[in-house]
């Protein structure tokens, strides 16, 4: 988020915390950390396919791995429409998303663990 700051009092659904770069980044991460055991994560799949594969490799908890990547869904078709329309960035009201959101954060909470996302937020 420091790398593209948004003083617009809307959610970045790309660079926020919650949005698209922490589902990007857990993904890749997910695929770096267990690929030598699981080599199938190599395979040309996008990131909502390897979060449905991770989940059910148990890499992440049941109920995490498919709710994160409708939310990454979700927050990638607002993107496209906010693109096509010409908007520099896709910004929503802040109070919207909530369900996506918070499906991202228990994405990177399992991923990573909440005492480093917490101080990823904080920083």
């Amino acid at each position: 988020a420091d790398g593209h700051p948004n003083p617009s009092g809307l959610f970045d659904v790309k660079h926020d915390a919650g949005g698209m770069v922490d589902v990007e980044f857990a993904v890749q991460y997910l695929v770096l950390a267990h690929a030598a055991d699981y080599p199938q994560l190599t395979a040309d799949l996008g990131n909502i396919a390897l979060l449905g594969m991770a989940e059910a490799l148990g890499l992440l908890p049941a109920g995490v791995g498919r709710p994160a990547a409708d939310a990454y869904r979700e927050l990638r078709r607002i993107q496209h429409r906010e693109r096509l329309a010409g908007a520099d960035a896709a910004r929503v009201a802040a109070d919207t998303l909530q369900a996506q959101r918070a499906a991202v954060h228990a994405l990177t909470r399992a991923v990573f663990g909440a005492q480093r996302v917490a101080q990823a937020a904080e920083a």
